[in-house]
């Protein structure tokens, strides 16, 4: 992990570790800024680093946030100096009853609701909060399925910052007003998310004190999903699992959780066990689910229909590196309809007592159809990453679910009601 001298001392900007970007395509490594395309190949950029002095009792001492890992983030030493979110070290639950319903011996929850905005997309932002001041910008920006537009308006209005979001017209109304709530300027686009992606790339290069936090600060905004493949290893007792399951959307979050685990074996907080990685799509939106299905590596784009908005990214820039991680770990990529969607929002709940978003139903049935096929092991140890909250996504089952009854107001009424469905 360590760089060349030249090349660490080509920029004068505290980003902790963080040494340089590296392409992931060709390796060609070149200095810290807000770039995320290999000037060589034109392959995607990542954070290359260079740890050093990270224990478990240096982890363990720091705050209870993502701000723990802080030495292994591309963040300012100073980072909790500066107004943030403070997401991170949320609970990772024993979900035995849940495990029990799927057949499985030991199975946990990572329940990344308990973030500030009920979502993993916390993480991401405050790192690319955190990169993107350092780089010099002033207003924080995003092209958005919901989640990521929560976040980064809430940033930055913690940050006093402006925020600029960019959302396709359709998404979910809860998503909308738990973004225009925080102030800062809302536009809905009459189109995916991905016509939303292309407009904001452009936006990107029209202003040059912009951060979109997935587009020209996307390297740095990544590694914020590292975090959850910590805290993981961390709450299980400084261990590996055997098997992950996590949605996919662009991908990119599956590639840091394994990115995460990878780091603290090699730095040795951590002992190198094997584990395998699987990916969980629904099937309205399914281009990497589908690729791996048919042994392809390349991802073919699709125009999304499904209910889980969140993951509807129908041309995911990290679905090559998605299918890489998956075949390397021994893991796979299944997917699901909407109707099985909304009955793993609803089995999650009822076993676990935690109401997920359509993305955390993906996850959960998307578990129990590769179950159901043999491909997850039932005696492995494994986790759910549950990324969203529920209340984000309620039209997935207001016809669903309701009262059990409706009464007059007299004991007896009751009495009976409770009878009939006792």
């Amino acid at each position: 992990m360590t760089l060349t001298a030249d090349l660490a001392a080509t920029t004068a900007l505290d980003l902790g570790p963080a040494r340089a970007l590296s392409c992931r395509e060709c390796g060609h490594r070149t200095a810290l800024a807000a770039e995320f395309a290999c000037p060589h190949c034109f392959g995607p950029l990542e954070v290359a680093y260079e740890f050093t002095g990270i224990t478990r009792d240096s982890i363990e001492a720091g705050p209870k946030s993502i701000w723990r890992y802080r030495h292994l983030l591309p963040v300012p030493g100073d980072v909790q100096s500066h107004p943030n979110t403070e997401p991170g070290l949320t609970r990772l639950i024993e979900a035995d009853r849940l495990a029990a319903a799927l057949g499985v011996r030991k199975l946990w929850v990572k329940d990344d609701t308990g973030n500030p905005t009920h979502s993993f997309k916390d993480r991401v932002v405050a790192v690319a909060l955190a990169a993107a001041r350092e780089l010099g910008f002033t207003v924080l920006c995003c092209p958005s399925t919901g989640n990521l537009a929560n976040a980064v308006a809430a940033a930055a209005a913690r940050a006093g910052w402006d925020s600029v979001v960019l959302i396709p017209s359709s998404l979910e109304k809860a998503k909308i007003l738990t973004t225009a709530v925080y102030g800062g300027t809302l536009l809905a686009v009459d189109g995916t998310y991905d016509d939303v992606n292309r407009l904001a790339t452009e936006l990107a290069a029209d202003h040059e004190d912009w951060a979109f936090v997935n587009v020209n600060v996307r390297p740095y905004y990544a590694e914020g999903s590292k975090t959850l493949g910590y805290e993981v290893a961390e709450q299980l007792g400084w261990r590996l699992p055997e098997q992950i399951v996590v949605p996919v959307a662009s991908g990119s979050q599956l590639t840091k959780v394994d990115k995460g685990f990878t780091e603290f074996a090699t730095l040795g907080l951590v002992e190198p066990t094997p584990y395998r990685v699987f990916g969980a799509q629904a099937t309205g939106c399914s281009p990497v689910a589908k690729a791996f299905e048919d042994g392809h590596d390349v991802v073919t784009p699709v125009r999304p229909d499904t209910i889980a908005r969140s993951l509807a990214i129908g041309n995911p820039a990290d679905g090559p590196y998605v299918l890489d991680v998956v075949r390397r770990t021994g893991g796979a990529i299944g997917h699901v309809s909407d109707e099985e969607v909304v009955e793993g929002i609803r089995l999650l709940a009822r076993t676990e007592g935690v109401f997920a978003e359509t993305a955390g139903g993906v996850t959960v049935a998307t578990a129990k159809k590769l179950l159901e096929a043999g491909a997850l092991d039932p005696d492995a140890e494994t986790v759910l990453l549950i990324t969203g909250d529920g209340l984000k996504t309620l039209d997935a089952v207001t016809d669903r679910v309701g009262p059990t009854a409706t009464v007059p107001s007299t004991s007896k009424a009751v009495r009976e009601a409770l009878a009939q469905h006792g």
